[in-house]
């Protein structure tokens, strides 16, 4: 059962949490990746470089390092890092979560006896920032019916948690290159074009998400789901009436004050 992992580091990543992420995919999984894919996303500082060296020795030529000049963003950095992925399955990891220790082993071994799911995903531990209170967890639907529905308001699949088939992402020009949201942007092109996307009801990751990412996603960050929007009304996956109810509802929170997005994302996560 082979299959690539696609991660992407940039300087202002923690190089402990790196190293945890990392030691998560490779030590601790009873299904181990067949490839790593490990993107410099501009030039890193010398404590990541430190990790990444690390790694690369522990791992050999399975670990494969692709670097960028400069600084791209996420979804630049994950097309190009695409490229490299040798496997036709490819999960992601972000560089600072955690993944269980079966996680590899039930996704790959759900998409092989699925094959006409083209991407998939599960239930994600939310945990403060030292991963020693669990803050929550983030549900996504089961249902291909309930998937559609909630990808008309809110991403239907746990990007962190995701894996996919890499032909068919590839076919369909890679990751929108939007500044945030590209995951979402990616599976509403798939849904789009009549691909069938799952989620899985276990939990798969252990992710960073303290109250700081609640609070600074104000109203400078509706500009970015604008640019999502608009994206999805350009390729027709969103009809014009659900983009307006869809920017009334945002921008409302947005402008809201701190304790109000925290209860909504206690509801919303």
């Amino acid at each position: 059962m082979k299959f690539s992992v696609l991660m992407s580091v940039y300087k202002d990543d923690n190089p402990l949490y790196l190293n945890q992420s990392i030691e998560s995919i490779w030590i601790h999984q009873t299904l181990k990746p067949t490839q790593i894919v490990l993107v410099q996303d501009g030039v890193l500082t010398e404590a990541l470089y430190g990790v990444v060296n690390k790694w690369k020795q522990k791992v050999g030529d399975s670990f494969t390092i692709v670097s960028l000049d400069r600084n791209m963003g996420l979804g630049a950095a994950l097309n190009r890092g695409l490229l490299y992925c040798k496997y036709e399955l490819v999960a992601r990891m972000d560089s600072d979560d955690i993944a269980l220790p079966d996680r590899f082993q039930i996704q790959v071994e759900y998409m092989i006896k699925n094959c006409e799911i083209i991407a998939s995903s599960g239930y994600v531990e939310e945990w403060d920032e030292e991963m020693g209170t669990l803050l929550g967890i983030r549900y996504v639907p089961l249902e291909t019916d309930s998937i559609i529905k909630m990808a008309r308001f809110r991403s239907p699949l746990s990007h962190p948690a995701s894996i996919f088939r890499r032909d068919i992402v590839l076919s369909l020009g890679g990751y929108p290159e939007l500044r945030k949201a590209q995951d979402f942007a990616l599976w509403s092109l798939l849904l789009k074009n009549k691909y069938k996307l799952s989620n899985l009801g276990t939990i798969l990751v252990k992710m960073r998400a303290g109250n700081s990412m609640i609070y600074r996603r104000g109203f400078s960050h509706l500009r970015y789901e604008m640019e999502l929007l608009k994206y999805q009304r350009m390729i027709g996956f969103l009809p014009f009436g659900l983009f307006c109810v869809n920017f009334v509802l945002k921008a409302g929170l947005r402008l809201s004050p701190g304790f109000v997005k925290k209860i909504a994302y206690k509801f919303l996560r």
